[in-house]
């Protein structure tokens, strides 16, 4: 059975073509009616030429005299020939019109069906992505043309096997000994292609790899100018992007030398057909038994003949890169997902409007009364570096903070919960009841998380709250408030319409935190799951921005329950409850006071906060002073 990410059957070279089948066979159905409707025009531009070669033996003949014709005639002959290419030429023109729509909509059903799994499918989504986003952009661009390329390939196999047929029963009933010798060099280039299968697969495989290395290196690259320049690393960062362009040079080389020798042994066809032709037709041709508009049909067939074994190499080719595609595309879909799911069709609109976009929330029948973890272990690394056995209890209304020093495992203990990463062991409960599956049960609006990195796009401040959320202007008014945004938000250009930049470059670390704040608290989740929000905040903002939330969860205006992760002690000083961790393990829970009292970890980590905030609030003036006098 396969396990939708390549193993067991994907790993057999049976199973991966069973599956780019299909993918194949999914993709051709996107919108039948125009792969059909233009594949029928596409198999008519292979076939007339049957009727181009007839028309010009017709022609021949009658120039050289072998049948009697008069001028009228071979005239009207060569009208035939041009309005058989002009036709021809019309069908082409009509075809190239429709098929556009079917190549757009099987793009947009591959890409569409893997971003649904990253998004919507069960268990954590970071567990199968690449490690870097190029790396993902590069199968969201080159592996589902791959697959689209191959079954736009199928079309031409079919026209280029429908004149074939026509081709080699007309040349039969003319001479059938020219007609067998031709065959023998189309076989010898099948069989050619037939043996370099394992081969391309390879070479292709590592071309991929290597090329998706480079655009991940150079998005990377972008992402980190500032560190560079500060670090003069860019000797280091342009001869490491030279040695990863080496490498996929080379191997793109190898890629296209595979191909290209394919593709010259299918050129050499011709040559070698026309050869045997003229070979063995002159003999013929002098007994009066060939004739010179035999030979002019055999040579005009020859060419368009040499067609079928040079798609066919191509589909041969095309079907290990499709496999080595589809592999990679479903490495980024669920476990329980396979290539079935990646071509599912969902539906693609050409000229009509879409569905329309959620407009009102759907109402919920589960508010939180009490959220719970038992015994969570999760380790993300060989070294064993995560977390160990905790118990974690969420009651509706309180206000919880685990805390623990820099790599204690706090990040890591909230993302397991919220289905961000895999547990090894343990369990999670809302309101008593297990979910299977807290990625996609622990959403808004029962959950909302604010990250220890934000993460904003490079559009208006207004679309990176909302990310589609539909609420009017006042609740994100309020979210806004809450998040003690308002401030900036009037002082920016263009108030909520200004662009931020790519991951909110012209924000502040403030800025940019706040705005992940309000995105959440726009969601009017049960539960707010905030991980070290205030880090980049000055100390009076910080305090603000944790009143306001607390004020309004009292009024009924904001989140009740609330789920920190934070050292400071602004969020430590409310805290109804708080979770000590050290080296991935609980090592204290309760109350501040009681904490204080009893737990070593927590008396070293709030002294140390406490010289930390009180250097920070003795700097702030001084900048406050030194703004006063520029």
């Amino acid at each position: 059975m396969s396990s939708g990410r390549g193993e067991p059957q994907e790993s057999t070279g049976r199973g991966r073509h069973r599956a780019v089948w299909l993918v194949i066979g999914r993709l051709a159905r996107v919108s039948l009616r125009r792969y059909v409707g233009a594949g029928l025009l596409w198999v008519t531009f292979f076939a007339v030429p049957l009727l181009t070669g007839l028309v010009l033996q017709a022609v021949f003949d009658a120039i050289s005299g072998q049948r009697a014709a008069s001028l009228d005639s071979t005239l009207w002959l060569c009208a035939a020939f041009v309005a058989v290419e002009a036709v021809r030429g019309g069908v082409f023109w009509i075809a190239m019109s429709l098929w556009p729509y079917w190549w757009q909509g099987a793009g947009a059903t591959l890409r569409a069906n893997a971003l649904r799994s990253i998004l919507t499918a069960r268990g954590p989504a970071a567990s199968r992505l690449p490690h870097s986003s190029g790396e993902a952009v590069a199968r969201f661009r080159d592996d589902a043309e791959d697959l689209i390329i191959a079954t736009d390939n199928i079309v031409d196999l079919i026209g280029a096997a429908v004149f074939a047929a026509g081709a080699f029963a007309i040349m039969a009933s003319i001479d059938p000994v020219i007609t067998v010798v031709l065959v023998l060099p189309l076989t010898v280039i099948a069989v050619l292609n037939r043996m370099l299968r394992g081969l391309i697969t390879r070479v292709h495989r590592q071309a991929r790899q290597l090329g998706a290395s480079v655009t991940a290196f150079v998005g990377e690259t972008f992402a980190g100018v500032l560190a560079i320049k500060t670090a003069g690393a860019e000797g280091a960062v342009l001869e490491r992007l030279r040695a990863h362009n080496r490498r996929r040079r080379n191997a793109a080389v190898k890629d296209r030398l595979v191909m290209d020798m394919l593709d010259t042994a299918n050129s050499a066809t011709v040559e070698i057909s026309i050869g045997l032709v003229l070979l063995l037709a002159t003999p013929a041709m002098r007994s009066g038994d060939f004739t010179v508009g035999d030979f002019a049909l055999f040579t005009s067939y020859v060419g368009w003949l040499t067609m079928l074994p040079r798609i066919l190499g191509r589909m041969l080719y095309r079907i290990p890169q499709g496999a080595v595609a589809t592999e990679r595309l479903t490495r980024l879909m669920a476990t329980y997902e396979d290539a079935d799911d990646l071509a599912r069709l969902s539906g693609v609109w050409f000229r009509q409007d879409p569905p329309p976009a959620l407009t009102e929330l759907p109402e919920r029948t589960d508010p939180l009364e009490v959220f719970e973890a038992r015994d969570i272990t999760v380790h993300h690394d060989d070294a064993g570096h995560g977390v160990t056995g905790v118990d974690l209890r969420v009651d509706r209304s309180s206000f919880t903070v685990v805390t623990g020093a820099v790599g204690a495992g706090k990040t890591t203990l909230i993302r397991a919960l919220l289905g961000l990463l895999p547990l090894d062991s343990g369990s999670v409960t809302w309101n008593g009841q297990p979910i299977d599956d807290p990625g996609t049960f622990l959403v808004p609006g029962r959950v909302a998380y604010a990250g220890q990195v934000p993460r904003l796009f490079s559009e208006s401040l207004r679309e990176n709250l909302l990310l589609g959320w539909p609420v009017d202007d006042g609740k994100l008014k309020t979210a806004i408030e809450l998040a003690a945004l308002e401030r900036d938000v009037a002082e920016m250009p263009d108030g909520l319409e200004t662009v931020v930049g790519s991951r909110g470059v012209r924000l502040s670390g403030g800025q940019v935190q706040r705005s992940t704040a309000a995105r959440a608290l726009v969601r009017a989740p049960d539960l707010l799951v905030v991980d070290d929000l205030s880090s980049a905040l000055d100390v009076e903002t910080e305090h603000l921005l944790w009143d306001r939330i607390a004020d309004a969860a009292g009024a009924g205006d904001g989140p009740s329950t609330v789920l920190v992760v934070s050292h400071r002690r602004a969020a430590l000083e409310r805290a109804d409850q708080i979770v000590v961790l050290d080296r991935g393990r609980v090592v204290g829970a309760g109350a501040l006071d009681e904490l204080l009292r009893t737990c070593p970890e927590m008396r070293r980590l709030w002294a140390e906060e406490s010289v930390v905030e009180a250097e920070e609030e003795s700097v702030d003036p001084m900048i406050m002073n030194s703004n006063r006098t520029m």
